[in-house]
């Protein structure tokens, strides 16, 4: 039995086919992942199927009866739900709250909690899925709030479950834990929908894997009839080289140093305890940690958006504790950020004004108090190309490119400044194959050209492959360095868990 079948969906946009005429059926019970690079469709393919979109043609059936969905309260009745790559908790609410928010059961006209907890515990030990129903959702780590997210979906009944790159933010250790839990599910007669951008881990999971390219649907295959080369090229159009080529490279002097590095975080705790580092030129030091252990704060601190409470850092021999933003990139640092709305990118501004960011008052940019916009032009339009930026014209603003795009922009502007020391922080999240290996193989330039880099990343693949030392980050602190001819992904993935942490990280 066919439990969704999406009929010739198209979606148009100002300017943009978003999706152009897709069809394909999931069987009940099925693992139906869907991949596809930045900008093909998939978010606003599944965004229509949930009822956050309606499409501008096409159809689609649930059960084999045509339906249509034009809210995410008419997906809820036809019992389906979604499991978003950002979650949506309520950090202050427990996870009981969380979990019954809009479907909570009373007693007479008032909230019974306690009826609640029964519920939550009851269907958390029915599912296999452990939860500690009376904890904040603010103090769990992202693997148990993943958890919490499909508890809630279940609850409300839900058969389709759509999956939005679940294992975005997790380790391989609760990837593993994820995936038992959707095999579970499967076998309960659940159907999924998985939509990833990581191909290994769509050939374990996934029977049925459809692929999207610009809008449009490539083929459907079955995974024992096809592998991660194959798909990376249907995704992309091209071959596409998956492994991460070896850079040896002469280390130089120290570009970056911290020594004994105390940091608080936004509630006033200490996130980062007494951190010691080194980055030298001609190298790459990765930092592997789960999230919330102290990176965003390590970050912050040496990027000047929040000062040290004790401690020492050196950027080319100077003291840069308690200096700003500004001054740090006059010194030399450049700075590719994770969050591309909010730090990364002015999404309402053009491209143009985006791409010379920080440089807009120097030469050849700006005379005096005036910029030069036919400077500005030119060199955003050079960016374009050089760093394959697909757009309509250099005038449309940074939020209306895709994710992957507005990852080459930000490249694009931080490499082109002066810089010998770069913090490359989650610089591949929720990126494709295609734009994945474009900003390795930039990466590895720098590297060539004698930069110093520092990437933090939960890519456990990309810490091993890019790496030439690697730190591990756990509750603040460094608890094991290594290289990558001397670890794994099952030992790195261990010790950011905090397992074995005063054991050298081997293999």
């Amino acid at each position: 039995m066919k439990a969704l079948e999406v009929r010739g969906i198209s979606k148009m946009f100002p300017g943009n086919l978003a999706n152009d005429n897709i069809s394909f059926s999931v069987e009940k019970g099925e693992i139906f992942a869907i991949v596809g690079e930045n900008g093909a469709g998939k978010s606003t393919l599944m965004n229509i199927i949930y009822g956050i979109y309606t499409s501008s043609g096409g159809g689609l059936l649930v059960n084999e009866k045509e339906v249509r969905i034009r809210s995410v309260e008419d997906a809820i009745k036809l019992r389906m739900g979604m499991v978003h790559q950002e979650f949506m908790l309520i950090p202050r609410f427990t996870v009981t709250q969380n979990i019954v928010i809009g479907d909570e059961p009373h007693k007479g006209i008032f909230f019974d909690y306690g009826r609640a907890v029964r519920e939550v515990r009851e269907l958390s030990k029915r599912v296999s899925l452990t939860v500690d129903a009376s904890a904040l959702v603010a103090d769990l780590p992202v693997g148990v709030q993943q958890r919490v997210e499909i508890l809630k979906v279940l609850r409300r009944g839900a058969e389709i479950l759509i999956f939005d790159e679940p294992t975005a933010v997790l380790t391989p250790e609760e990837t593993v834990d994820l995936f038992v839990t959707m095999r579970k599910l499967q076998a309960e007669g659940k159907t999924i929908l998985f939509i990833s951008h990581k191909l290994k881990e769509v050939m374990e999971i996934a029977d049925r894997i459809a692929v999207l390219r610009r809008g449009k649907l490539q083929g459907i295959v079955n995974k024992r009839d096809t592998n991660e080369e194959e798909l990376a090229r249907m995704m992309v159009g091209r071959n596409v080289v998956l492994e991460i080529p070896k850079v040896d490279v002469e280390v130089g002097a120290v570009a970056f140093a911290c020594h004994d590095l105390h940091v608080r975080n936004k509630r006033g705790y200490e996130a980062v305890k007494g951190m010691s580092l080194e980055v030298h030129g001609g190298e790459i030091v990765g930092i592997a940690g789960v999230q919330g252990n102290g990176q965003d704060e390590l970050v912050n601190a040496m990027i000047g958006f929040s000062h040290p409470v004790s401690g020492s850092m050196e950027l080319n021999g100077k003291n840069m504790r308690m200096v700003t933003t500004a001054q740090l990139r006059k010194e030399g640092m450049s700075y590719i950020t994770e969050d591309r709305g909010r730090r990364g990118l002015v999404m309402p501004y053009t491209v143009r004004e985006n791409a010379v960011m920080g440089q807009h008052l120097s030469r050849p940019f700006s005379k005096g108090i005036r910029m030069d916009y036919d400077k500005v032009g030119e060199f955003a339009e050079g960016k374009v190309k050089e760093y394959d930026i697909r757009l309509g014209d250099v005038y449309d603003t940074a939020g209306s490119l895709s994710g992957g795009n507005q990852q080459k922009l930000i490249l694009a502007r931080e490499l082109s400044l002066p810089h010998n020391f770069l913090i490359a922080s989650q610089p591949t999240r929720g990126l494709d194959v295609g734009a994945t290996e474009f900003v390795y193989h930039r990466l590895l330039e720098e590297k060539k050209a004698g930069k110093a880099i520092l990437l933090i990343s939960l890519e456990l693949s990309e810490i091993l492959g890019l790496s030439d030392r690697i730190l591990v980050m756990f509750e603040g602190r460094i608890v094991g360095e290594t290289t990558p001819d001397k670890t794994n992904e099952e030992a790195l993935g261990l010790l950011m868990l905090g397992v074995g942490i005063d054991k050298k990280v081997q293999s």
